[in-house]
């Protein structure tokens, strides 16, 4: 096989290797996709015997991952919440419904389409209360002030 013939393999297991990292994702198989992609480039302007080019292969596919773990290591993922491990903390701040009295005894309080145990207030059924805390699966709430209309 002359180095022309090979290099069209280099670049046909390198587009090969980046669909298998499209089909199975896990960011690896890209590298080696693109060294052989290089490689089949080198070995076509260059004419390149099976022996150079492995070894081409082998020193780009290292460069490869070298710098991309370099680039990716080293990126922030942005957490869409703060409370990301603490579920509860990020009901702090929400609004809920009182579904009957809510007093510092105890009561009910509807949050999105459950009901929760609730206690602080006063709160009357119907009335809108702020989520100022969670303790086990009860909400601590108080009372929002009634706007005079």
């Amino acid at each position: 096989m002359d180095g022309i013939d090979q290099g069209w393999w280099w670049l046909i297991g390198g587009v090969l290797l980046l669909i298998a990292e499209v089909l199975a994702p896990g960011f690896f198989l890209i590298f080696i996709g693109v060294a052989a992609m290089v490689t089949g480039l080198f070995v076509l302007l260059f004419d390149l015997a099976l022996a150079p080019a492995l070894a081409l292969f082998a020193i780009y596919t290292a460069l490869a991952v070298y710098l991309g773990r370099r680039v990716y290591a080293n990126r922030p993922v942005p957490a869409a919440s703060g409370h990301l491990n603490d579920r509860s903390a990020a009901l702090i701040g929400r609004s809920a419904v009182a579904v009957g009295p809510i007093d510092e005894h105890g009561g009910r309080a509807r949050l999105g389409d459950g009901e929760w145990s609730a206690r602080g207030g006063p709160a009357q059924a119907g009335d809108r209360v702020e989520i100022i805390g969670v303790e086990g699966n009860c909400l601590i709430v108080r009372g929002t002030p009634k706007l005079e209309g």
